[in-house]
């Protein structure tokens, strides 16, 4: 049902896409900045990593726009790539660049095709191929439902003030994230310290940097065991999985689908407090502390080990070997291995040395780190909220069932 006062439309029948292509190797438009799908932020609009045509080395084949275009993705649909860019370029021949006709506001426009009902017609005249992909003649045909112009402005007006709040929220966590990152750098290697550590005067030399006088550089084997308990008996653990950036998660939850062997009774069990890493993938940052369940089982290919509670705080030894320094050790251990299927074995992994402090010292780092992680959960909830909040509104002004006053 049309609201009253608003006119049913194709979308063909309120814009103009663009026709022609244009060579980006040449003049003028080598030097225009150039906008792919790969640089726009799923569901938000939002533009990243732009680079010149002329950097990227690009071939014939390209859409040109100009600051009043809107451009959209028009493979994987799904993933809602639309933007408003606010200057003229380039765009990928996998994108259309698109112009309101008479009586159609831009920024109305925009807020429509981010919409979920747009999105959910532009999914169900994909999927006809492996690669979903909307052609023109199947997104000009897409139904909307136009108000009069004066409310269209208003409308635009409403939901953009939502994304200002949005982009600021994100610039926020963007923000907290970095100075975590800094933080992190600063209290693992020693080069910040709490007033009442330190005492020792000046830095030592290791193979990994310096670090303070006062601290141990030791390896992983003189504070960690291996542990190699297998579920023997087939008990009915839950089988978790290492990721890259969250450590460890529900297999079943992480994947939605079973992605393990039926026969799980040679896999390891892991107890809380205990690490582990896949040693095909610990190269990739795949390295996990397990507090998620009492007890769980993962692939046998996963090294399993625990820390000494009298030497190491496991928050602050999981911290380390996060680090992207870290990564990068863990990689040249890879392949530096004598295991010629690029794994890391135990006895391999557990040479790699840490820097230590005191006990006392690590536990007031993991204080601190846990304040700025405290400060990011509570940016990422309030920028969810957000998000949910526009995402409901939207849902009412562009439907018509919540009208605004002109």
């Amino acid at each position: 049902m049309v609201p009253e006062g608003w006119k049913s439309r194709e979308f063909g029948e309120v814009t103009r896409i663009a026709n022609g292509q244009v060579d980006p190797r040449i003049e003028p438009y080598s030097s225009l900045p150039h906008i792919g799908p790969e640089n726009i932020v799923s569901d938000s609009g939002q533009i990243v990593d732009v680079k010149l045509c002329s950097e990227l080395g690009l071939i014939s084949g390209k859409y040109l726009f100009d600051e009043n275009a809107i451009v959209y993705s028009k493979i994987r649909p799904n993933l809602n790539k639309v933007c408003k860019p606010g200057f003229s370029g380039v765009c990928s021949a996998d994108m259309y660049p698109i112009w309101p006709k008479d009586g159609v506001d831009s920024g109305f426009l925009f807020q429509l095709m981010l919409s979920q009902k747009f999105v959910s017609h532009a999914i169900a005249v994909s999927m006809r191929t492996g690669m979903p992909k909307i052609n023109r003649a199947e997104l000009t045909a897409i139904p909307v439902n136009i108000p009069p112009i004066n409310e269209q402005i208003t409308i635009a007006k409403i939901l953009a003030t939502w994304d200002q709040a949005i982009t600021t929220a994100e610039q926020l966590l963007a923000s907290s994230q970095q100075q975590k990152k800094a933080l992190l750098q600063r209290l693992l290697t020693g080069k910040r310290r709490f007033p009442k550590f330190q005492a020792g005067s000046g830095y030592k030399k290791t193979k990994y940097g310096e670090i303070p006088v006062d601290w141990q550089f030791t390896s992983l084997a003189s504070i960690a065991r291996q542990v190699s308990k297998r579920n023997i008996d087939g008990k009915d653990y839950p089988v978790l999985s290492c990721s890259k950036h969250y450590g460890f998660v529900n297999s079943l939850d992480y994947f939605s689908k079973k992605v393990y062997s039926t026969d799980v009774s040679g896999y390891k069990v892991i107890e809380r407090g205990c690490f582990g890493f896949p040693s095909n993938h610990i190269e990739e940052g795949s390295i996990g502390y397990q507090n998620i369940c009492d007890a769980g089982i993962v692939s046998p290919i996963y090294i399993v080990f625990k820390a000494n509670e009298q030497m190491v705080d496991s928050q602050f030894l999981y911290a380390l070997l996060k680090t992207e320094y870290y990564k990068q050790i863990f990689s040249a251990a890879t392949n530096a291995s004598v295991d010629r299927r690029g794994s890391l074995r135990w006895d391999d992994f557990s040479k790699i040395k840490v820097q230590l402090p005191s006990l006392a010292e690590q536990r007031s780092i993991v204080r601190g780190l846990s304040a700025a992680d405290r400060e990011i959960e509570t940016l990422q909830h309030q920028l969810a909220g957000l998000k949910k909040e526009k995402k409901a509104l939207m849902q009412q002004l562009l439907t018509g069932k919540r009208r605004v006053s002109i």
